[in-house]
């Protein structure tokens, strides 16, 4: 993948929401509003994504970024499973949206299925990283899900937390325009369709929170999301 300065804007908008979060669970030491469901999924995504580790080398940097991506966030999932204080903050009861069902399943079926149709196979070492790789698109695409709503249930963000999302969904629409750049001046650049449609649903999702982050940010009040009227 060639570089450009909307991808690696991307990039460090990503690695910036990271550092935000892990800042938040050091410091204030408690993860109230925070999904470990959303954190598992993510840890998922870069598990399954960058399979190609082991087998490919493309560069440091995109070999330093994948170490770093998968490092922080299972750091996150540790912290918030077993590191004391932070795990006795965890609300299990706001963070109740059932990922391995609604997320993981339905992304492995139409990742298997994504994949057959593309004409992939099942039975070399890259039809299955080529497999995952097409997974962890899908998922990633939803994996914020469980942090939006618990979000919505504390109503409330915490300026450390309401950072850490928007500088997430900044990081995926910066893909976007990466892509669009790439399109128009990278010869021979290959189209990733479910890549497209995915980065933009993910984008959607984020699109409610943004409004009200920025609104907040103008206002410089405390950053609070709307009740859900019935």
């Amino acid at each position: 993948m060639s570089m450009n300065i909307f991808r690696l804007c991307g990039d460090m908008s990503h690695v910036f929401s990271i550092i935000v979060l892990l800042l938040r669970l050091r410091v204030a030491r408690n993860a109230q509003g925070i999904s470990l469901r959303t954190h598992e999924l993510f840890l998922l995504v870069f598990l399954t994504r960058y399979t190609d580790l082991f087998t490919t080398y493309y560069s440091m940097y995109n070999s330093v970024m994948k170490v770093l991506y998968i490092a922080t966030t299972a750091s996150i999932v540790y912290a918030i499973r077993l590191q004391e204080p932070i795990c006795s903050t965890y609300d299990k009861a706001q963070d109740t949206f059932r990922h391995w069902e609604f997320a993981v399943l339905p992304c492995a079926f139409l990742g298997f299925v994504t994949h057959l149709i593309s004409g992939g196979g099942i039975f070399s070492l890259m039809d299955i990283q080529e497999l995952l790789w097409t997974f962890s698109i899908y998922l990633e695409s939803v994996a914020i899900l469980p942090q939006l709503i618990v979000l919505q249930r504390y109503r409330d963000v915490e300026n450390l937390t309401g950072n850490y999302i928007f500088f997430m969904g900044l990081y995926r629409a910066l893909y976007i325009v990466n892509w669009i750049y790439r399109a128009y001046h990278e010869p021979g650049y290959r189209h990733h369709y479910v890549v497209y449609f995915c980065g933009v649903l993910q984008t959607l999702l984020y699109v409610d929170f943004f409004y009200y982050y920025v609104m907040s940010k103008r206002k410089g009040g405390r950053f609070s999301l709307p009740t859900q009227t019935k």
